[in-house]
């Protein structure tokens, strides 16, 4: 290939695009190694820190880390050569190290979360060598991985928000915002220890799936984003329904395992822990946020009657499914009080949402280069959440 062709070729790759899809690729690895390690534990029992499950987990992190040290290296190398800095690849830059790298924010976070979950993948090393491999999913290191992956996935929604409006980065967002809400349960996970009357995970994940929801339609400025993205989290939903466990048993079969006695009509681990009825919670915030347009506590409203469904709707489903004990309907007293909490979650969620999309579509100086980050400020889309929203 000639030089000059070299140069049209490059010319026509959008690294904004690249890099969005190639750290995508990482999470999504991540979540499905994650839920079929946790359907492994179930059906199986205790594995060994090299696993098949695991191999996607630590591959999934593995990508996103090294497609964010390959960003921060070319926007280092595109502000040393005296361009002008690139927002809407990866975010605002950042300074690092005193200048000696400039690091685009979403970038930086998911490299910086990928780097601390290897630090952490050690420590369940150890972790697993002194209590077992059969460990509980709330266990410390567990929960620190899980965080660092979910920063590493948060790092995704800043790069996609980055490149708004572009139709490509519209479509990436909503994928971003879709896989970190499938994978909040992990994260939920951290709460169940807590000395409360009912589960403290159903309110979490009603906060989580709320904020997400109504930060997609600020960010996108459409009150169908949240219908998108509750169709997607119902996507992923039904694969890993079917996909998780004939993952564990396929893997169980080829390494000579036995499967567990009486899981046979267990319902599928990981998928279980989001309620089939987010899709909709999503419509609801949707029609909500398109009928009360104009009001200043839409996000607040909408948020509370999306965190409502969410949480009443999981405790329903887990006590149908004996994930609470024998298979049963919930009492209406406690079914009240779930969901009157995850109303409030869900008001709080909206509240929140509101300020964190301002902050993802703030225009930022660039890094090193104030006069290139002014202009780039004038000709970038500012995104602040509009009334008709």
């Amino acid at each position: 290939m000639s030089s000059a062709s070299a140069t049209l070729a490059r010319d026509r790759i959008d690294p904004a695009f690249a890099g969005a899809v190639a750290v995508l690729i990482g999470p999504l690895l991540s979540l499905f190694g994650g839920s079929w390690d946790i359907q492994w534990h179930h059906d199986v029992g205790p594995d060994t820190f090299f696993t098949l499950p695991h191999l996607f987990i630590y591959a999934g992190t593995a990508i996103a880390g090294v497609v964010s040290l390959v960003m921060v290296l070319r926007a280092t190398w595109v502000q040393r050569t005296g361009r002008a800095a690139e927002p809407a690849t990866g975010g605002p830059a950042v300074r690092v190290f005193g200048g000696v790298f400039t690091a685009p924010l979403g970038y930086l976070l998911s490299g910086v979360s990928a780097a601390a979950f290897l630090f952490y993948g050690l420590m369940d090393l150890w972790w697993h060598g002194v209590y077992g491999f059969d460990a509980s999913t709330s266990s410390p290191p567990h929960v620190a991985l899980f965080l660092t992956i979910s920063l590493t996935m948060a790092g995704t929604v800043i790069v996609c928000a980055a490149a708004l409006p572009a139709r490509w980065a519209r479509v990436a967002l909503v994928v971003a915002l879709s896989l970190l809400t499938v994978f909040s349960p992990f994260i939920t996970t951290a709460f169940e220890p807590l000395p409360t009357p009912f589960d403290a995970a159903l309110i979490a994940k009603a906060f989580f799936s709320v904020l997400l929801f109504v930060v997609g339609a600020l960010l996108l400025r459409t009150p169908a984003a949240p219908v998108a993205i509750g169709g997607l989290i119902a996507a992923m939903q039904a694969v890993l329904w079917f996909v998780s466990p004939w993952a564990a048993h396929a893997y169980a079969d080829s390494v000579g395992l036995p499967l567990r006695d009486g899981v046979a009509g267990d319902a599928p681990s990981f998928p279980a822990r989001l309620p089939v009825l987010m899709v909709v919670a999503a419509v609801v915030v949707a029609a909500l946020l398109w009928r009360l347009a104009g009001h200043r506590r839409r996000a607040q409203l909408a948020g509370a009657a999306g965190g409502l469904i969410v949480s009443a709707s999981q405790l329903t489903q887990e006590s149908l499914l004996g994930e609470l004990g024998p298979a049963h309907v919930p009492p209406i007293g406690l079914l009240t009080v779930v969901a009157l909490c995850g109303a409030v979650a869900g008001a709080l969620a909206g509240h929140l949402a509101l300020r964190l999309a301002a902050l993802l579509t703030a225009p930022t100086p660039a890094a090193g280069n104030p006069a290139a980050g002014a202009r780039a400020s004038r000709t970038r889309p500012v995104l602040v959440p509009q009334e008709g929203v």
